[in-house]
């Protein structure tokens, strides 16, 4: 394959899971911030930081406004991080590498691309916001079916699997080191009600709330959700659940290429690193610590793949 085609196909998929990764966020802030008496601009700032684009976000705007933190982060084209800017952006990828993807996944991104463009018109209102959050999951859905369920197993749906991969885990690390730092307005609140709620938001924004509770019942905890969305392989969004998979297409791609490239040995390397590790010495050691290695981790493997598999040719 050329290296042409497979950066497209990877960031396509990074994109994809992108833009509806910072609507599940949007979400979240959206509905911490209706269980505060005051507004909740703590809340909309943690939006801002997992998403990378707080400080493009002040440059623009004097003050964290709930709706003006919607729209930038939903609809603002001049926000690279916006939905509707990395929407497009992976529509342009999916159509430059058009003949390598099957014809449903093209019209179900196609489709995605020209519902959310429609939606996205005007500011959303805080009635229509809910709507539009759920408009955006349901087509990100209809998008992963059609890869899962029309994709050959083969190179391109690799690539493609790398990309969504490698951004799920980035994305789930920030959420996590989000709220331990930034979402607790005091140290008081630790254990609080309003904790809890908090912490219930950020399984929800992982899509993760459900299968948490069917696994741990009502015991809701910060060590018991850092052990879910870090260390669980049964949960698709979890760090660990990330890394096997990423090992998993690499080895798919050495098989067929016949060449063990850097990247695999990174990716083995850290996928190792947290089958050896647990949550209990995650929290002695620092959970923040833990997740700004593995973010920096993280990163380092994607450039190498884009290295390895010569993106820039």
């Amino acid at each position: 394959m050329l290296g042409r085609t497979a950066s497209g196909l990877f960031w396509m998929a990074r994109l994809l899971e992108r833009a509806e990764n910072t609507s599940r966020l949007v979400e979240a802030g959206f509905r911490m911030a209706l269980t505060r008496s005051q507004p909740g601009e703590e809340e909309w700032r943690s939006v801002l930081v997992t998403a990378g684009c707080h400080d493009t976000y002040r440059a623009r705007h004097d003050m964290i406004d709930g709706a003006k933190v919607a729209d930038f982060a939903l609809r603002d084209r001049s926000n690279p991080s916006s939905v509707l800017s990395t929407l497009h952006a992976a529509r342009e990828n999916a159509r430059m590498t058009r003949t390598a993807l099957t014809r449903e996944m093209w019209e179900a991104i196609n489709d995605f691309w020209m519902t959310l463009r429609d939606a996205l018109k005007r500011p959303p209102s805080e009635t229509d916001l809910p709507e539009i959050l759920t408009m955006i999951r349901q087509q990100g859905a209809q998008v992963r079916g059609a890869t899962t369920g029309t994709m050959l197993r083969n190179d391109i749906y690799n690539f493609v699997i790398l990309g969504i991969m490698c951004e799920r885990a980035d994305n789930t690390a920030r959420i996590l080191d989000t709220k331990y730092y930034v979402l607790l307005p005091t140290s008081a609140s630790v254990g609080s009600p309003l904790d809890n709620v908090q912490w219930e938001m950020i399984l929800r924004s992982a899509s993760a709330q459900r299968s948490f509770h069917w696994l741990n019942g009502g015991s809701v905890t910060p060590r018991s959700i850092a052990d879910f969305l870090v260390f669980d392989t049964r949960m698709p969004r979890s760090l660990a659940y990330c890394y096997q998979t990423i090992t998993h297409e690499l080895d798919c791609l050495f098989r067929q290429y016949g060449q063990r490239v850097m990247a695999h040995d990174l990716a083995t390397s850290l996928e190792a690193s947290l089958a050896a590790t647990n949550v209990d010495s995650v929290f002695d050691s620092g959970l923040h610590e833990f997740l700004t290695d593995f973010l920096g981790r993280n990163a380092a493997l994607s450039t190498q793949i884009e290295r390895d598999y010569r993106f820039a040719e």
